[in-house]
């Protein structure tokens, strides 16, 4: 049989590859019929990101973990199906405050309704979401809860930016470990639990998936910068465009020898100059800088999973950790 994808990755152990598919199948099943409303408005928004598309990354992170307990077990699939409603809610809200027009090549739902729709469609995700995490029990409850608290302290934080004598780039990776890194990491943990893998399995689980969340974040800004075409799923300089600091420009303007580098960086870079801008800031040691960071985090990731039981799932992980290097250019 043909192993299905992780992300672009292949899956070489033939019964993991077959548990894959069959739990991604059940998710998206489970996934499609939870938003389904009978006000058919509401299922039409509700549907419009999922189907959309997407990598169903978190999904997929679900069903890695659970490979550490027992894979079948009842909990798992609507598990991965809570992650994943709460991470289309968040995009619902994100693309709001970011006024995008498009998500996944299509109109967004601010802009093929509007944005109270949006918002609203958002909070129906969360709410749907919570119905099905109702039946996983008190403790996956507390650790939705707690891993939503981090999600909205991380949006406050990006929006406010940091406080006066607060670093910023320590700012930065505390925003993306609660943005990304904490429903990546519950989505480790959620997978452990219910599928019930040891304590000790569970907490490394969380920590590993936690780690590879912000460093596929890193990722994405060095993509930003290094990519040459968006040809990557990325369009080159569309951070810069916008203004948003992240990593390797916040590196640059810490320390940049070139003042025109600092110049250019100072707020959003308009259209003419981003080439220049891009040219500059790929020969900066900020781009150094933050490849280093992001292979810390991936070599937090290898650590935590170098101490789990020696499965497949550990093979898939860690392969998964190369390729987070490999795809950022």
């Amino acid at each position: 049989m043909s192993a299905p994808p992780v992300v672009d990755l292949p899956i070489d152990d033939e019964r993991l590859a077959h548990d894959l598919a069959s739990g991604l199948a059940s998710v998206e099943k489970l996934l499609r019929t939870s938003v389904e409303s009978e006000d058919a408005f509401v299922t039409e928004a509700s549907k419009h990101l999922i189907e959309a598309g997407g990598k169903r990354f978190r999904t997929m992170m679900v069903l890695l973990a659970a490979q550490f307990g027992d894979p079948s077990a009842p909990g798992v699939v609507p598990a991965a199906v809570v992650i994943e409603l709460t991470h289309l809610a968040t995009l619902y809200h994100d693309d709001v405050m970011d006024e995008a027009p498009v998500r996944r090549g299509s109109p967004s739902a601010n802009a093929r309704w509007d944005n109270t729709v949006a918002i609203l469609t958002g909070d129906y995700l969360f709410a749907q979401a919570s119905e099905i995490l109702a039946d996983l029990g008190a403790e996956a409850i507390k650790i939705q809860a707690q891993t939503f608290s981090r999600l909205v302290r991380g949006q406050i934080r990006e929006t406010i930016g940091p406080s006066a004598g607060v670093d910023p780039i320590h700012h930065y990776i505390r925003v993306l470990a609660d943005k990304t890194g904490s429903l990546i990491a519950t989505s480790g943990r959620f997978g452990g639990l219910l599928s019930g893998a040891p304590a000790d399995v569970v907490e490394r689980l969380s920590s590993a998936c936690e780690a590879i969340g912000v460093a596929w974040q890193l990722g994405d800004d060095l993509l930003d910068v290094a990519s040459e075409s968006a040809e990557s799923g990325k369009t080159p300089g569309t951070d810069l465009r916008e203004g948003i600091r992240t990593l390797p420009v916040l590196y640059a303007l810490e320390s940049s020898p070139s003042a025109r580098l600092r110049e250019l960086l100072a707020g959003p870079v308009a259209e003419e100059d981003v080439a220049e801008t891009l040219t500059l800031l790929r020969a900066d040691q900020g781009m150094v800088r933050a490849r280093q960071e992001l292979d810390a985090w991936v070599n937090r990731a290898r650590a935590d999973l170098a101490t789990l039981p020696d499965i497949p799932a550990r093979a898939a992980f860690l392969t998964l950790c190369d390729y987070v290097v490999e795809r950022s250019g």
